[in-house]
């Protein structure tokens, strides 16, 4: 197939150029170095000079020839980069130094003009299968030795500070990693979808954005070193419960999209089991009148459950406001089963050092909701994220949790795309222990985003790229988007949620005209709602996912494998 059926774009996949020296074996890509190998063992999964704009999106570099060196046993290669921001510049030079028991990647960077960056140097990912838990010894700037372990359960806040030597141990070896040139620290990157613990510098509690000054000069170098033999990461696959059942589809509509007359007709393409009604108070448009876009929807289509997700102000009483939106769905007539809801404030992340935007305390905003809906399904969460959720957890009694999830947030490469259904169980099962008794719900969750809860905007995509944080990615239309989504799908269903949401009604997250391949998936797996599920495994490039009598595979890479196409899918009798 042609890149356009692949990818709804045009824009190649970038080239991975395989880098080889002794028992070191690395891919570089735009300036990327990524799965460093010694061996059969993965010791770090990427490491990258990146720029982060205002909005924390990527800004891309122009990238120079690339020299090469081969002496006195080691490989020498360097390469220049260029950022530019706003009328300002940066000029780096890199520098890959390779050895059979080192490895140093070194960046000078030269400033011109006024340069504002959230966030400007190196970041190093750790892999995390069979990282999590290991063991790890954290050397600070003062001296201090700290042993500790990298995070099981998703950490909410940075497990590691103040990071000038990382060694830990995985797969037979001990690898240790050095930073120079700034204060590093490490977040447990698995919660944005990534598979990865990230250590990057410039702490997240001093203030960005920042201005890197005209004629400044910036020296960073991360240098990795390793002893042990070591083994192949074996993949991991969760248990699966005896009686869990793959979830309830909803697709997530909004007003707008409710009046449009061809809803009804859209909706039958998937047949999905539930709507979910996304009414957001701090609009102009009255509540009221999105509720009546949902009623008369209703009953045009009603083969459906209909559930709100209630976006609210909350500037003043929660009760008030919350009896106010009770009155509201009473009087247009909606019968929805469920009732989400979310702070306005709070679809805009808080990270941490950061000051708690104004807004009542969440076990006071669910208690009113309980006054309010006392007939209804009550749920909370995050209309966003994980990292959300797992910093501002809801209070316990809630009926239902709820958060969604997006695979590029930090990168929109195909490859972490892909990457990102490593990091799926580990969000499931770190989101299950907070949820505990009530019920999992997961959504919307699609390539795109809806919203940007780090930055001002979704970052815009005219030109149909691989764009981080946009809220269009072209590979949703495209045999990729539906080979994510029965990836996504696999990953999620040994974790028994009992809903979720895998693309709106309209626009670059919908259905299109029915001739996406999505579509034809989702509408498979939405007849598949309920069923035993028997089989949830990603290995090889293959997912694979039995439910019932039913076995969906799908080819997760860019060349032919057990009789699919590149990013193919199918469906047959198990």
């Amino acid at each position: 197939m042609d890149l356009i059926a692949l990818y709804g774009t045009a824009e190649p996949p970038g080239q991975v150029q395989t880098i080889r020296h002794g028992r070191v074996r690395l891919g570089l890509q735009d300036g990327v170095i990524r799965h460093i190998h010694v061996g059969e063992t993965e010791i770090i999964r990427q490491i990258a000079y990146l720029v982060r704009d205002r909005d924390w999106g990527t800004v891309r570099p122009e990238i120079g020839a690339i020299t090469r060196q081969e002496e006195a046993g080691r490989l020498h290669l360097s390469f220049p980069m260029v950022f530019h921001a706003n009328g300002a510049r940066q000029d780096v030079e890199l520098s890959l130094i390779i050895t059979d028991d080192s490895l140093e990647f070194s960046a000078e960077s030269r400033i011109s003009g006024m340069f504002e960056t959230n966030r400007t140097g190196f970041t190093v990912l750790h892999p995390i299968n069979g990282v999590d838990g290991a063991p790890a010894r954290v050397t600070h700037s003062d001296g201090q030795v700290e042993d500790s372990h990298f995070p099981d359960l998703i950490e909410p806040w940075q497990p590691f500070m103040d990071i000038v030597s990382l060694e830990h141990q995985a797969h037979g070896m001990t690898i240790t990693c050095a930073f120079e040139g700034d204060t590093f620290e490490m977040e447990d990157q698995r919660q944005w979808g990534d598979a990865s613990y990230k250590t990057y510098n410039r702490p997240l509690a001093l203030p960005w954005p920042y201005q890197l000054q005209d004629g400044q000069i910036l020296r960073q170098a991360v240098r990795l070193s390793w002893q042990g033999e070591g083994r192949a990461a074996a993949p991991g696959a969760p248990e699966i419960a005896e009686n869990t059942r793959f979830p309830q589809m909803a697709l997530v509509v909004t007003a707008d999209e409710a009046r449009s007359p061809a809803a009804a007709e859209a909706l039958s393409l998937v047949n999905p089991q539930r709507i979910l009604c996304h009414v957001d108070a701090t609009l102009t448009e009255p509540v009221s009148s999105q509720l009546a876009a949902f009623a008369a929807l209703q009953g045009g289509y009603g083969g459906a459950i209909y559930d709100l997700e209630l976006i609210c102000r909350f500037q003043h009483s929660p009760d008030s406001e919350l009896s106010s939106h009770a009155v509201a769905l009473r009087g247009a007539g909606l019968t929805v089963a469920s009732v989400f809801v979310c702070p306005g404030v709070d679809r805009q992340s808080t990270p941490p050092g950061s000051v708690w935007p104004e807004c009542p305390p969440l076990d006071q905003i669910h208690q009113a909701a309980a006054r309010a809906f006392p007939d209804h399904i009550r749920g909370g969460g995050m209309a966003s994220f994980f990292p959300e959720l797992n910093r501002k957890r809801p209070p316990a009694g809630l009926d239902f949790i709820s958060h969604g999830i997006c695979p590029i947030v930090h990168a929109a490469d195909d490859l972490a795309v892909i990457e990102m259904l490593e990091a799926v169980p580990h969000i499931a099962r770190s989101a299950r222990a907070i949820v505990g008794a009530a019920e999992y719900r997961i959504g919307p969750s699609t390539i795109a985003m809806r919203q940007n809860p780090y930055g001002s905007r979704t970052i815009p995509n005219p030109d149909g790229g691989r764009v981080a944080m946009a809220d269009d990615d072209p590979r949703h239309r495209a045999a990729f988007g539906a080979a994510w989504a029965l990836g996504l799908a696999t990953a999620l269903a040994p974790f028994g949620p009992a809903v979720w949401t895998p693309a709106a009604l309209f626009g670059p997250r919908g259905l299109g005209d029915g001739a996406w391949p999505i579509t034809g998936l989702l509408r498979e797996l939405a007849a598949g709602a309920g069923q035993p599920v028997r089989l949830a495994q990603i290995a090889g490039g293959l997912a694979r996912l039995q439910l019932g009598e039913r076995l969906f595979q799908a080819n997760l890479t860019d060349a032919p494998l057990a009789g699919l196409a590149p990013f193919g899918w199918s469906v047959s009798a198990a």
